[in-house]
């Protein structure tokens, strides 16, 4: 249950009318393509992904082509941070049951440009790393190339045993600002997402 509390129930009717109100307005008035667009806007695509044992440990490379629609690049150029996640899992196939899950790894990395310094910077929401490009392009570039990027330690599997991994790439909606996240749901370009690119561990 949601707490309320500072807010009486005839308060939170009024905010829930009006949130009703304005989903309506956005559905009634949007063009219908937005609406019924793909599932996804498949703007991002996994071309290369492998793991190596390093020192006992799995670690990650990877090459993921990011394309931003022309919406979020507005966004972006607007002063909106965009927010891009990479979900990294480790898995054992099973043939009768589901596969088992064996690890899971999300990193999460925020695009912002500065109108100031006309520049872009990318932070790693993982370790709070940042670095600063000349361009769009080579920020987002920045971002698609993974290197030695540690996943497992070799201790979690059990010897004998096959395992694979998957990468996939995607824009992180829920980071957007309440406004514009309620438009971005109804929006292709910003449902961007890759497909499951796996790999034999």
């Amino acid at each position: 249950m949601t707490k309320m509390e500072g807010c009486g129930f005839s308060d939170w009717s009024g905010k829930r009318k009006t949130s009703v109100a304005f989903l309506l307005f956005v559905c009634c008035f949007l063009p219908a393509g937005l609406i019924a667009g793909p599932a996804f806007g498949q703007e991002f695509a996994v071309h290369e992904a492998h793991t190596e044992l390093v020192n006992e440990v799995y670690q990650l490379d990877a090459w993921i082509d990011i394309r931003l629609g022309e919406e979020v690049v507005d966004a972006l150029q607007s002063g909106v941070p965009i927010t891009i996640e990479i979900d990294i899992e480790v898995y054992r196939p099973r043939r009768y049951l589901w596969n088992e899950r064996i690890a899971s790894l999300r990193q999460r990395y925020r695009l912002e440009y500065h109108a100031l310094s006309e520049r872009y910077l990318v932070t790693n929401l993982n370790t709070r790393a940042q670095q600063s490009y000349p361009s769009r392009g080579a920020a987002i570039a920045a971002v698609g190339v993974i290197n030695d990027l540690p996943v497992l330690d070799r201790k979690l599997l059990t010897e004998g045993k096959g395992y694979m991994a998957r990468l996939r790439a995607r824009l992180d909606i829920e980071a957007l600002p309440a406004p514009l996240r309620v438009l971005a749901y109804l929006s292709p370009s910003w449902r961007a997402s890759s497909a499951w690119y796996a790999w034999e561990l």
